[in-house]
């Protein structure tokens, strides 16, 4: 079972991870954002976009979010203006530390249940585990955006976890 403090671990790197990504993909042109790389969600924007979405999803599951009324399949095309989704990204890092502050070994060791969108029957995990999963689920399309903008030219921070207690991430 993770704990609390591997949750708040994860929600600061999360947060990190994106300021360098989203810096990054600032200094390209919106035609290079959004330039078909072949990725699931083809682009830079359409990955971006589908990570703030899944948060978005995950958060309205474990906490009392609203759920995004946008459904997966168009979930690369979120938000369709940069400057929306650069502002929702930063507000949803901070929502994610707030919830992530907020969480306890009681919560964390409870089940989970919700209908996912894409089949009609009820799921049941144990919290931790989806917490695991959501921040999994970061960290893998954000390689994917990462592999893009450094393809594109562009020099996004180093990914590795470890580095995130060394103060470079840390001088926001």
């Amino acid at each position: 079972m993770i704990s609390p403090h591997f949750a708040q671990t994860m929600a600061r790197y999360n947060q990190w991870q994106n300021r360098s990504l989203y810096a990054e993909a600032d200094g390209l042109s919106d035609a290079e954002r959004r330039l078909d790389r072949g990725a699931f969600f083809k682009s830079i924007h359409g990955t971006l976009n589908h990570i703030l979405w899944a948060d978005a999803v995950w958060m309205s599951r474990v906490s009392q979010a609203a759920r995004p009324d946008v459904a997966i399949s168009e979930s690369g095309r979120f938000l369709d203006a940069w400057d929306a989704l650069k502002r929702e990204r930063e507000e949803m890092d901070e929502r994610l530390i707030a919830w992530a502050n907020g969480l306890d070994e009681v919560w964390l060791a409870q089940d989970l249940r919700w209908i996912p969108a894409t089949r009609p029957t009820e799921m049941a995990r144990p919290r931790w585990q989806v917490v695991a999963h959501m921040f999994n689920h970061q960290t893998h399309h954000r390689g994917q955006a990462h592999a893009m903008l450094t393809a594109a030219g562009a020099r996004p921070e180093p990914t590795d976890l470890v580095l995130l207690e060394t103060g470079a991430a840390l001088s926001s």
